[in-house]
């Protein structure tokens, strides 16, 4: 008999989304069914998305899934970075799980891809930043809809230079049959008027590949950066998707969270 995997379980559901399976499918399939993502284009190899609870900023999130679904006969392999909200990450933490579980299923980690990271020092393998942290995990169940069945390669991003995050990048960038998905919310806690402001200068700098994002614009700045890097490295061209803020959902303008969605297609 085979040994069960280690799973690292889901530790969010029924809290940012829903824990019940059937309503957490109908709600990304509305968020999906809602995003208009019948424009021509390539599908994108990198976008950044928000990752607060679905009811703020799930809409949001469609939009660069959408676009990422029309790869999903040939997409096999996401590479997943989020900031660490919960603990301390010397730089980028790999976990050592084989899996992780959302109420939709299991996905499976791509083994040979994180030990092929092994000789990055800026890597280290630590399933205890990823343990608690919803940065990566609410990515996984808009996944899972949208392609179906893929390895996926999780890194939680603590204190690392942009350039360590786009050399880790380069490692991993693959063909056709890989993905990047970087997870950010934008501002924090600011008025409805004074976050729209700020967001929107954060997202002409993402779209002009600036690779210098302070924490205070975005949660995820330090892996923004480095796949800003990257994607200029490799001749991506941006397209902002979406901008809003919580106050949008909610009405409550005094101190609310930014969202934006981005898409990174290649020239060709």
């Amino acid at each position: 008999m085979q040994p069960m995997p280690v799973v690292r379980p889901a530790a969010v559901a029924g809290l940012f989304y829903p824990a019940e399976p059937a309503r957490l499918r109908a709600q990304i399939a509305a968020f999906l069914g809602a995003s208009d993502a019948d424009d021509a284009g390539h599908v994108p190899k990198l976008v950044i998305v928000p990752h607060a609870g679905y009811l703020y900023s799930g809409a949001i999130a469609a939009r660069a899934y959408a676009r990422l679904s029309r790869g999903r006969p040939q997409i096999t392999r996401v590479v997943l970075l989020g900031p660490a909200h919960r603990t301390a990450v010397r730089a980028l933490a790999a976990p050592e799980v084989e899996a992780f579980e959302t109420p939709l299923g299991r996905v499976s980690l791509d083994q040979a891809a994180l030990a092929g990271l092994g000789g990055l020092a800026q890597v280290e393998r630590d399933d205890l930043p990823h343990a608690d942290e919803h940065s990566l995990e609410v990515q996984l169940p808009f996944l899972q809809m949208t392609l179906g069945a893929f390895a996926l390669v999780p890194l939680v991003v603590g204190d690392a230079r942009p350039d360590q995050v786009a050399r880790v990048l380069e490692r991993l960038w693959g063909g056709d049959e890989t993905r990047i998905v970087v997870s950010s919310d934008l501002s924090h806690y600011l008025r409805h008027s004074q976050a729209q402001t700020a967001d929107l200068a954060s997202a002409r700098q993402i779209v002009a590949l600036d690779p210098t994002l302070q924490v205070d614009q975005a949660c995820g700045a330090i892996p923004i950066n480095g796949a800003l890097l990257a994607a200029r490295r490799r001749g991506l061209v941006p397209r902002l998707l979406a901008l809003r803020n919580s106050g949008d959902i909610t009405g409550d303008h005094r101190r609310v969270v930014g969202y934006g969605a981005f898409a990174f297609e290649s020239r060709v």
